[in-house]
């Protein structure tokens, strides 16, 4: 028999997941030495290189509501939209909260980790020595609301990470796209 709702969230990783592990191994190679999950005066990112003051996050697409992957739950939608909108704030809280104190934050999507690896790399060694490195734009998902008698359609509102810009809203057909690990594998966006 399968597993409840409850039993499957509560089987996923908050820490030491297999995108966090495929970068540090990454990074240990390139011979970048960091910190895990070291404290920081606002949170504890992912990889911390305290000397250079950068901070890596690495966020999953469903619980900080990426723009291509998150996937609006069919059920307790208010729970959901609480707790997605909850996650997109304390990002942007403590981006912003680190960012006025002088850390440069890289926050990179699961997803990124698999299919992009060199250019995440590159993004993060720019981050450390401090050239020609600006954050890139990073919009979230932090509303979904599906478009009554309209089948699959929905309407996704979206904030950007560093920005006080008015939210934007796209509307679309409901979509459950997974992306692919290196490895040929699906990924499952958790």
């Amino acid at each position: 028999m399968g597993l409840t709702r409850s039993e499957q969230m509560s089987r996923i990783r908050g820490k030491d997941t297999s995108p966090e592990r495929l970068l540090r191994s990454a990074l240990w190679r390139a011979g970048l030495r960091f910190r895990l999950q070291s404290r920081t005066p606002h949170g504890r990112p992912d990889v911390v290189f305290s000397k250079a003051r950068v901070a890596v996050f690495i966020d999953g697409c469903f619980w900080h509501g990426c723009p291509e992957h998150y996937v609006r739950p069919r059920t307790r939608n208010e729970f959901w939209s609480a707790k997605l909108l909850e996650n997109v704030e304390r990002d942007q809280r403590q981006t912003h909260q680190l960012e006025a104190e002088g850390w440069r934050i890289c926050r990179f999507w699961e997803h990124q980790i698999f299919e992009s690896l060199p250019e995440v790399l590159e993004t993060i060694r720019a981050a450390i020595q401090g050239e020609q490195w600006s954050p890139p734009v990073s919009w979230r998902v932090v509303q979904v609301d599906a478009l009554p008698g309209e089948g699959d359609m929905e309407q996704r509102w979206m904030e950007e990470l560093r920005s006080t810009e008015p939210r934007r809203f796209v509307v679309g057909r409901r979509s459950t796209k997974k992306w692919k690990r290196s490895h040929g594998q699906s990924g499952s966006g958790l």
